[in-house]
């Protein structure tokens, strides 16, 4: 039986996945960083969008593109907590998402080992 501990681990673990592949991406076409000032820029438009984490995102964004690769795929707290409101919705490919999906589902999960991405 999964504890809500190891249930919280997992989700965390598959969003960095995500976003390491996010990373790739933006080494190779950098300029994708618009598409998640957009996302952010939509989202503050809508209501009920939490203004403090979309500006805290914003900040990030407008820095270097190498400093974003960085904190995306970081294990610190700020960077986990920021991961829970990714503005890099529409980065990964449906077939991609499923990937990283089966890959940190709870029968197929096993901490410390890599996904296979197919």
């Amino acid at each position: 039986m999964q504890t809500a501990d190891s249930d919280h681990g997992r989700l965390e673990e598959r969003s960095l996945a995500m976003h390491r592949l996010i990373a790739e991406k933006l080494r190779s076409e950098p300029a994708l960083l618009a598409k998640a000032l957009d996302n952010l820029h939509r989202w503050r438009d809508s209501e009920g969008s939490p203004e403090p984490v979309l500006a805290e995102w914003e900040r990030l964004l407008r820095g270097p593109v190498g400093q974003v690769i960085q904190f995306i795929t970081e294990r610190s707290e700020r960077a986990t907590r920021l991961r829970q409101s990714s503005p890099f919705a529409g980065f990964l490919t449906a077939a991609e998402r499923k990937a990283i999906y089966e890959s940190y589902s709870a029968r197929t999960y096993h901490p410390g080992r890599q996904p296979d991405r197919g």
